[in-house]
């Protein structure tokens, strides 16, 4: 596990800073808005209100502090529910995300939950909201079948570019199902050009508020 530290975003919230990287775990505008913007609100709200009403699959490539999971989780209802299975190399050490104080932004009992959830099987963490946290690297691990979100959470590029191959996401678009979406903060031209070669229809959308222009939110089609 690389050395982490925590700083403080725009909106108040905290992240995570991967110095060996030059990297954070969110952006630098705003951890908390971000993940209720570019993954909730675009990519899990946006694809329930085309459900037909049974658990959506949604994919989430990295874990991280859980926030992603925990706006997500509080949006969850019997007419929206989720099987949230996310992907994660490197869990954060427990001791670490208490000190990110999110209890102050989601439901405090809901995120001890998610992160007290046991690794490599399914956990209902509310009636509408089951958790499957898979300790593995997503170049490597196999991949769940008919995906209905997924969150493309990876660390930039520039950082990571063996994340964002074209071999990346011809596995991920293979394991979404017809009309999946996946949601990403990387909106770089080669980006929406690479999943356009994929065979998702690509948009671009305005980002968070005080964020970044714009994200891409792209569609199987």
């Amino acid at each position: 596990m690389p050395h982490l530290e925590i700083q403080r975003t725009d909106d108040g919230s905290a992240t995570l800073f991967v110095p060996e990287l030059d990297e954070h775990y969110h952006s630098v505008k705003g951890a908390h808005t971000e993940s209720l913007h570019i993954y909730r609100d675009c990519a899990y709200l946006h694809a329930a209100e085309r459900s037909v009403h049974r658990p959506l699959r949604l994919l989430e490539v990295g874990f991280g502090t859980g926030l992603n999971a925990a706006v997500t989780a509080m949006a969850a209802t019997a007419e929206r529910p989720v099987h949230y299975i996310t992907l994660e190399k490197y869990p954060v050490e427990p001791r670490l995300v208490e000190r990110l104080g999110y209890e102050a932004l989601v439901d405090a009992s809901l995120f001890a939950a998610l992160h007290a959830a046991p690794w490599e099987q399914p956990a209902a963490i509310t009636p509408h909201f089951t958790l499957e946290k898979r300790c593995c690297d997503l170049l490597t691990a196999p991949l769940p079948h008919d995906i209905d979100i997924v969150y493309f959470d990876a660390f930039a590029p520039e950082k990571q570019p063996e994340m964002w191959s074209p071999e990346v996401f011809v596995r991920i678009f293979e394991a979404m199902s017809p009309r999946g979406v996946l949601t990403t903060y990387c909106a770089k031209g080669a980006i929406r050009r690479l999943l356009q070669s994929t065979g998702f229809a690509v948009e671009r959308l305005d980002g968070p508020v005080g964020g970044k222009r714009e994200i891409l939110r792209a569609t199987k089609a």
